[in-house]
């Protein structure tokens, strides 16, 4: 017995067993106040089932009109709903209305209407004016179907096709049937299907240890039937117009070589030869590189640190729409959201305010591929506006890593020129498996997105009770991640990401980490000076938590007075732009020691300018870009990390000899530093 809402419901045993063993069961429901009709249809409809190829295990259900939310938030098994609009047409407003409300709370359910019979002649809806209104009214609804319908073989069929839609995966199936039909490789990879290993003694083992299908679905674009990805026109091309469908978008594109090379696709897009880009100037490195790759003059953004725990949040609202103001010759405005740490900008007001002033949005949804699979995560980036998105669709959902999307809906998009840019980044020999695991990710967030998401915020709850009960660590909230400054700026929270704080257990981070993985066999996804951050992801599992409650239960037994109490790190003020960072990164350069009796370094280094990026991690965030100037202050805060008792990783400094040096410009030509134009000489976020 199913119980709905504290109802109980008798379910066959349909017996519908896919290749992996698995039940399927897919719960359509019939949403009418005419109850004469709706027993009817679905007596006519289960009948139907009954006799009839049933693969997905449909099973037809009458639902009143005001109990169907409340079963789109409790019957994970819910894959479309048919809603009656009435026999005169007076119920096709509140038809469009509830069809709304669906799909505010599941956006990938199917939505069929069932209208009277002159409805296809109607050139507008009862109490609303105009014709636009049945035209948005017909797009809204997947299928349409008469009242006077006789022909329920047909209605069941064409249900059923629409959630086999949305079920196929024609790229990973037509690999999976490429595979099994044997072929003999004469064309690249040189393994040949892994025939290049099997045998070897000296690396089958490694053929054994990874499987014959890593190997066999490891093929050259020579294959035909698997399509391009440089030039899809078949498998590949549907399967990127299915994830359109399922995340919102008017255009999807794949890539296999993550959202580094998505974030450069886009801002060669748009800025390709230079041009004005304001950005967080805690965004990705990836971003930073398409600055330098692209020519741009950028506009940084201050993040807002958080004192307590060393996590740098959003920008303020109130500094992007005055950056949106003071540089009206800006073509883009890139926003990270949400952040590493789950925290999420309210976007609808940000990119509104951005294409008012004709700025393009650019949102970096690489930790949020999964926003718009569950009502409580949504509004996303797409729903906002925002005219691209890229997101790493292997951090959160079930895509080998590498594998991530780039989402597109500006209304001026140049599809030919796009296709180009991605081709300049692109490999011209994609990894098949990736391409195969994007199809499959897409399928199952739009099949089971919703039920495994609300799995994943049981888990949440659970996680974060216990950590809490621990008495010692504690799972902070929004309201504990959100600094002072951004407090009326409605900011939200991932709660996949559980950031806990461990300060009153006397280990650090980094100490944390160590003694999870060494003890526990645990491995977290980062740390601060005193906090961890774990995820939860579709591939967390019941064990696996009840693995760390226990571990974190264990250490909060064990805590010890910590001899060093860490601080924040606040990372040194931005300077100035001397020149453009592409000028300065293929300027002449010399390479002068960070270290050298600290003051003397100081001394050399102050006030030239830098030639690269130099990024401690954590947090991630650069204290230097090509092309800006360095103070003495940068240099006094590299030499304190060197020189601390936690490990800091620095990326972008030059070891000679053990040396630690800083590539800076030699000289700047007075024609290139004329080009850094005034405003891209002032202070980050002013």
């Amino acid at each position: 017995m199913d119980k709905i809402m504290g109802l109980e419901l008798k379910m066959p045993d349909l017996g519908n067993l896919n290749e992996s063993g698995h039940k399927l069961e897919c719960r359509v429901a019939l949403v009418s106040s005419d109850s004469k009709l709706a027993n009817e249809w679905i007596s006519a409809l289960n009948s139907t089932a009954a006799v009839h190829d049933n693969p997905f295990g449909l099973q037809f259900e009458a639902v009143a009109p005001a109990d169907v939310e409340r079963l789109a938030q409790s019957e994970d098994h819910l894959q479309a709903v048919i809603v009656d609009g009435g026999s005169d047409g007076q119920g096709l407003e509140a038809a469009d209305d509830l069809a709304d409300r669906i799909h505010a709370l599941r956006s990938q359910l199917n939505i069929f209407l069932v209208a009277h019979s002159g409805f296809a002649g109607a050139t507008s809806l009862p109490g609303k004016s105009g014709s636009k209104s049945l035209a948005n009214l017909r797009r809204r609804f997947d299928e349409l179907f008469d009242r006077r319908e006789g022909n329920f073989n047909h209605m069941f069929r064409l249900v059923q096709a629409f959630i086999a839609r949305r079920a196929s995966t024609p790229f990973a199936d037509t690999l999976k049937e490429y595979v099994f039909s044997a072929r003999d490789a004469w064309h690249t990879p040189g393994h040949s299907g892994g025939d290049g290993l099997r045998n070897s003694p000296w690396v089958g083992d490694f053929y054994r240890f990874m499987g014959e299908h890593i190997f066999n679905t490891d093929l050259s674009v020579s294959v035909q039937v698997l399509d391009s990805l440089l030039e899809p026109h078949s498998v590949i091309q549907e399967a990127q117009d299915l994830a359109a469908q399922a995340f919102g978008a008017r255009h999807t594109f794949f890539l296999t070589n993550g959202t580094s090379t998505a974030n450069k696709v886009v801002i060669q897009q748009i800025l390709g030869g230079g041009g004005k880009i304001i950005v967080d100037q805690a965004c990705h490195k990836s971003v930073h590189h398409a600055i330098v790759m692209n020519r741009c003059e950028p506009v940084y953004l201050k993040s807002v640190l958080h004192p307590e725990f060393g996590i740098y949040g959003p920008v303020k609202r109130s500094d992007i729409e005055a950056a949106l103001d003071e540089h009206g010759d800006a073509r883009l405005l890139v926003i990270t959201s949400c952040t590493y740490d789950g925290l999420r900008y309210d976007l609808k007001p940000i990119i509104d305010y951005a294409h008012e002033r004709g700025v393009k949005v650019l949102v970096d949804e690489a930790w949020f591929a999964h926003g718009f699979f569950h009502p409580e995560l949504r509004p996303t980036a797409l729903e906002c506006g925002a005219d691209y998105v890229t997101q790493s669709t292997h951090k959160m959902l079930s895509a080998f890593s590498q594998a991530s999307m780039i989402h597109v809906q500006d209304p001026e998009f140049d599809e030919f020129r796009f296709r180009e840019n991605l081709n300049m980044h692109a490999s011209t020999s994609p990894q098949y498996a990736m391409i195969a695991s994007l199809d499959v990710a897409r399928k199952q967030m739009a099949m089971e997105g919703y039920g495994r998401l609300k799995q994943c915020l049981k888990m949440v709850e659970i996680l974060r009770k216990a950590v809490n009960e621990t008495g010692v660590f504690r799972a902070l909230t929004r309201d504990d991640l959100i600094a002072e400054p951004l407090a009326s700026d409605n900011i939200r929270l991932d709660p996949s990401k559980v950031t806990i704080d461990i300060s009153q257990s006397g280990y650090s981070g980094n100490e944390m980490q160590i003694k999870l993985f060494d003890q526990y066999g645990i491995q977290v996804e980062k740390t601060t000076y005193n906090t961890i951050t774990v995820l939860v992801t579709l591939g967390s599992t019941e064990s696996k938590l009840l693995r760390l409650i226990h571990a974190l239960k264990q250490l909060a037994g064990n805590t010890h007075k910590r001899i060093h109490v860490g601080s924040p790190r606040r990372l040194p003020e931005f300077t100035r732009f001397t020149c453009l960072p592409a000028d300065a990164y293929f300027a002449d350069t010399e390479e002068l020691p960070l270290m050298d009796n600290g003051i003397e370094a100081a001394k050399q280094l102050t006030g030239r300018t830098s030639a690269d990026e130099i990024v401690p991690y954590p947090p991630g965030i650069p204290v230097l870009v090509p092309g800006q100037e360095i103070s003495t202050q940068i240099v006094q805060f590299l030499q304190q990390l060197l020189q601390g008792q936690n490990t800091t990783e620095i990326h972008g400094l030059i070891f000679r000899s053990d040396e630690p040096m800083l590539r800076v410009v030699s000289e700047i030509p007075v024609n290139k530093a004329e080009k850094g134009s005034s405003s891209a000489k002032k202070k980050a976020g002013k």
